[in-house]
């Protein structure tokens, strides 16, 4: 299990947390869920739980996702998002990152979302990968479709274990109630357009 932090914190992060808590909270309760019963379906502890609803911890990434599973939610609703865009279009340097935000994003991938609103039922992302970038020690499994097109490198999907190796120009879909996870183990940067539907985070 990972280590929360449960110092003080700046007064933007502290309001971050609280929102964070109070919707796992109102989820739990939406659901009729106990703490207990929270905590079986995360495998965190109920004082960990406590301790989030309560905005006293500062829970790292994967927590947040363990909580979004038990709580059969996108992660990202855990998040104050940016205000959604009145334009139909979305410049590229008006494209909002979302590092932190979903799951994949981590280290130095690039996930940029290329869809103006998140209100909507597909979720468009431009994906950057580096050699190296793997998640399969995360996979991911939750409702809908996903659609990928690779604009340039290699990028392996893994979907339940059977590895699809895509190229420059390769495409995928697939369900992901599947059990997938990704990988460059190539020499070159990864990118791709990413389509999930309905809005994955």
């Amino acid at each position: 299990m990972t280590t929360e932090s449960v110092t003080q914190t700046p007064a933007a992060t502290g309001a971050l947390l609280a929102s964070v808590g109070a919707k796992v909270r109102a989820r739990r309760k939406d659901l009729g869920m106990t703490l207990a019963q929270l905590s079986d379906a995360t495998g965190l502890s109920q004082a960990i739980v406590s301790q989030i609803e309560r905005g006293l911890a500062n829970p790292s990434f994967t927590t947040l996702a363990q909580l979004a599973h038990g709580l059969d939610i996108p992660v990202g609703r855990f998040f104050a998002g940016q205000p959604d865009s009145a334009s139909p279009v979305v410049r590229r340097h008006e494209r909002r990152n979302l590092r932190g935000v979903t799951r994949e994003s981590v280290g130095e991938a690039v996930h940029e979302l290329l869809t103006p609103s998140t209100n909507g039922a597909l979720e468009v992302q431009w994906i950057v990968t580096p050699p190296g970038h793997d998640t399969s020690a995360t996979p991911f499994h939750h409702s809908g479709e996903e659609f990928c097109l690779v604009i340039s490198g290699k990028k392996d999907v893994y979907l339940d274990g059977v590895r699809y190796s895509l190229s420059e120009g390769d495409s995928i879909t697939y369900s992901s109630e599947i059990p997938h996870w990704y990988a460059n183990s190539y020499e070159e940067v990864c990118v791709a357009i990413w389509v999930s539907a309905p809005h994955a985070w």
